[in-house]
């Protein structure tokens, strides 16, 4: 990024292409642009090798089959793939499917159009604020809400708003014992936890390329084949790509991308996560040195197994968010999820953990990423720091 461009603290909206990642890309788009499916001469050939090999190096970090794996646009379609591909299959048993009421729209708004399906929904509470368990569902009340009719589960691995971990392999064993599909939207910790499909449980998992350093229009549903084997109505049709499931022309180039992001993103992993804990409980701690009634959202930074790394939500009490974002034109930084700036309602995450909706309002939330500095964090400080002290003035006046 140029001298010019703002302090960069939105990881979980989207992340920098790697460089790594972009060389690995490049030739895909002018001297191997062959069509994966033009299996009728070498240049299709050449494409659909690269697809095949990128394909298996995603599976074995996966843990999976390549025969497992879909190619998609990226999570929104895998999880709508996932959820309406299920729920219209005719052979599916039940009519339930049980979520958490902190998820992505990208599950809410799919399962409130399948409620008018005729489709039962319960969606879990989870941990309230300022407790051990905050945002995390609770594990009794999950095998509680799962009865004979419930087909599906589906919980994200780590909240996009407050940085929640659930705990997957506990999920995966209460569904497999009670006979309901799990499916995980992982699109936050994909490079940053260990996902191994077979050993938590999964028989669905999304994931987008864009949040690990790759490119945006790219992301994965894997979907079981061992069983009990899932099968799906696909949502595109007109050409049979993806074994029928996902018809459209591969992006050659974007799958390439996706496979060298996550090669990338596990190589640096244990580094990258010690680092950014340090980088954010910098962050956090100037904060509270440096501004009075600052109060943290979501669960403890103390404990890596509960919290994503590069995670900080808190409250600046006595200032509107929007308010504070629009004075910071030098840092961009959120209130919640991308995909919802446009909603003027107050974060249904913080609600859900039992947040007032005036404090909803006052937070923000921190992105931390590679390529965040510690001077960076530094003059974060220092910058909302002036502004919140001198918007709370403004509205003594």
């Amino acid at each position: 990024m140029g001298t010019s461009a703002p302090i960069y603290m939105d990881y979980h909206a989207t992340t920098p292409v790697d460089r790594a990642v972009l060389e690995a890309m490049l030739p895909y788009f002018c001297e191997k642009f062959g069509n994966a499916g033009s299996v009728t001469h070498p240049v299709g050939w050449e494409a659909q090798e690269v697809v095949d090999t990128s394909r298996k190096q995603i599976a074995q970090h996966l843990g999976a089959s390549s025969k497992e794996l879909i190619f998609t646009s990226g999570a929104t379609e895998s999880n709508n793939l996932a959820l309406f591909g299920l729920a219209r299959q005719k052979r599916r048993k039940g009519n339930h499917i049980v979520s958490a009421q902190t998820e992505h729209k990208a599950i809410l708004d799919p399962l409130k159009r399948l409620t008018t399906e005729r489709l039962g929904v319960t969606l879990l509470e989870v941990g309230k604020n300022g407790t051990s368990e905050a945002g995390r569902i609770d594990l009794g009340q999950l095998r509680e809400a799962i009865g004979p009719d419930t087909f599906l589960v589906t919980i994200m691995a780590g909240n996009n708003e407050v940085g929640t971990l659930e705990q997957l392999a506990e999920i995966g064993k209460i569904c497999n014992e009670k006979g309901a599909l799990f499916h995980c939207d992982a699109t936050q910790v994909a490079g940053k936890i260990d996902l191994d499909v077979k050993e938590l449980g999964m028989h669905l998992l999304s994931l987008s390329a864009h949040k690990i350093y790759g490119p945006k229009g790219v992301g994965l549903l894997y979907v079981s084949r061992r069983a009990p084997v899932v099968r799906l109505e696909p949502l595109f049709y007109g050409g049979g790509h993806e074994n029928n499931m996902r018809s459209g022309t591969l992006n050659v180039g974007g799958i390439v991308g996706l496979a060298k992001a996550l090669e990338l993103s596990l190589q640096k992993r244990e580094d990258e996560e010690r680092r950014l804990f340090q980088l954010r409980k910098r962050l956090f701690e100037g904060f509270q040195r440096e501004i009075p009634n600052v109060i943290l959202n979501g669960p403890s930074l103390d404990d890596p197994a509960k919290r994503l790394a590069g995670n900080l939500n808190c409250q600046f009490v006595g200032v509107e968010g929007q308010s504070l974002m629009m004075s910071m034109r030098e840092l961009a930084v959120s209130s919640g999820s991308a995909c919802t700036a446009a909603n003027p309602e107050p974060s249904h995450v913080l609600r859900a953990l039992g947040i007032a909706d005036d404090h909803v309002r006052s937070s923000l939330r921190f992105g931390l990423g590679r390529f965040t500095t510690k001077d960076e964090v530094d003059r974060t400080i220092v910058m909302v720091a002036e502004t919140v002290e001198r918007l709370r003035q403004m509205s003594c006046h």
